[in-house]
């Protein structure tokens, strides 16, 4: 197995220890996952005293020690997450985050949530490059460079790069429903404002010859769950873009929350991860060209029409957010978090194992509950699946869940194998 990459996950006392069952970082082949980090003094494990921009400060601190005790350096982030408890806060906050990127930017999403863990007004999550990929003691392709790139056809920030790609991948920031000319949200409801979102994705995919059923996740951020239905309406107008995507009905993997408030105020807001087939160099082209999109279903998990359950490309498996339905019957199981819980990890696990992979080969956790007190109750049941604590997490508290779930979970798993060229 030495040919393999493997996963590595690391944590140094000079970032807080997680106040779960989970790993400060994880990497795997060419990316490290950060956990997300919450303004906790690592020598105090208590949040940090001041308003939201002394919290921020000690999330970026943490993001930087974690990335520092890995051999890395900030300008090696290639996303960053914040979320807020009070999207007010975004200029505070936004002050404090170009202080650590004053030249490079990432990718960005911003949103406001319900709640935090441990109260805290801001937590922070970064997803790192990894040059020198994960294969034991064969150091890959370690002089990978990482491309940034923006387009006057969709919104430009001083921010954030509209899409940052390294090695296999482009992450993309998240595109609100701003007309690029105007720079001002686009006139109108809902669909107007996906419309709009969508768009932008499409115009910054074109500026980089990738095509639109290229993506692999989409992350919807909703302000209010009973639009999802009319976002739903715009989607299948994007997906599937092509003949060949439309022949095999493909959509990417997805999760789709409610936040308490987005930016500009607007009403929804659209993240992507877009597979990268040319790669970044120098990889040569004989290497890199070829790398197949498999996407998966099985019939021991829910399903849904407008979304697959499992994407795989290159060395990551993509998972959609996975409900606590039955999927037997398409009905939320149990009425307390545990049940739930349960029923989510078990949906994955069936996600998991119908692709030939473990839960141990899971590298990144999100969870979205109905009640951040709930924590507790769902490690009880989460630590069963992941008994190591492994994977790198996130948890943030949401405003509403579909099928009004109390706990929502989407994974990220790493893929050794990888996907083939096509034959």
């Amino acid at each position: 197995m030495s040919g393999y990459n493997a996963v590595l996950a690391r944590n140094t006392g000079n970032a807080p220890k997680g106040i779960g069952p989970y790993s400060q970082t994880v990497a795997f082949s060419h990316y490290n996952n950060l956990s997300a980090q919450l303004p906790v003094d690592p020598a105090t494990g208590a949040l940090v005293a001041g308003g939201v921009k002394a919290q921020a400060e000690q999330c970026f601190k943490n993001i930087k020690a974690i990335v520092e005790s890995i051999g890395h350096v900030m300008e090696d982030v290639v996303r960053i997450t914040i979320f807020l408890k009070d999207i007010a806060d975004v200029e505070a906050v936004n002050s404090v985050y170009a202080e650590f990127f004053p030249g490079y930017v990432p990718v960005l999403t911003t949103v406001a949530v319900a709640a935090l863990p441990m109260g805290a007004l801001v937590q922070v999550e970064a997803l790192i490059s990894n040059g020198e990929g994960t294969i034991p003691q064969a150091p890959q392709a370690g002089d990978l460079v990482k491309t940034v790139r923006n387009t006057e056809n969709a919104p430009v920030s001083a921010l954030s790069a509209q899409t940052v790609a390294f090695s296999h991948y482009n992450n993309l920031s998240a595109q609100l429903p701003i007309d690029p000319k105007t720079g001002r949200l686009v006139a109108g409801g809902i669909k107007e404002q996906a419309v709009q979102c969508l768009k932008n994705i499409k115009a910054i995919l074109e500026s980089i010859d990738v095509p639109f059923d290229d993506i692999v996740k989409i992350t919807i951020f909703v302000k209010n769950l009973s639009d999802i239905e009319r976002v739903n309406e715009v989607y299948t107008t994007f997906f599937p873009d092509s003949a060949i995507a439309r022949t095999v009905a493909y959509f990417p993997a997805r999760t789709s929350v409610a936040v308490q408030a987005l930016p500009m105020d607007a009403l929804v807001q659209i993240e992507a991860v877009v597979s990268h087939g040319d790669g970044t160099p120098p990889q040569v082209v004989e290497d890199r060209h070829g790398i197949v999109i498999k996407a998966k279903n099985t019939a021991a998990a829910p399903r849904h029409a407008l979304s697959t359950q499992t994407v795989a490309f290159s060395h990551y498996n993509h998972v959609s957010a996975q409900l606590p339905l039955d999927p037997a019957s398409g009905k939320v199981v149990g009425k307390g978090v545990r049940e739930q819980t349960e029923q989510c990890l078990k949906n994955i696990k069936a996600i998991v194992e119908s692709i030939d992979h473990a839960m141990s080969d899971v590298v990144k956790v999100n969870v979205f509950l109905k009640n951040i007190e709930d924590i507790a109750a769902l490690d009880e049941v989460y630590t069963a699946f992941f008994p190591g604590g492994v994977p790198a997490r996130r948890v943030v508290g949401v405003s509403a869940l579909p099928e009004n779930a109390l706990v929502q979970i989407d994974v990220v798993v790493a893929n050794a194998e990888g996907t083939p060229p096509e034959k």
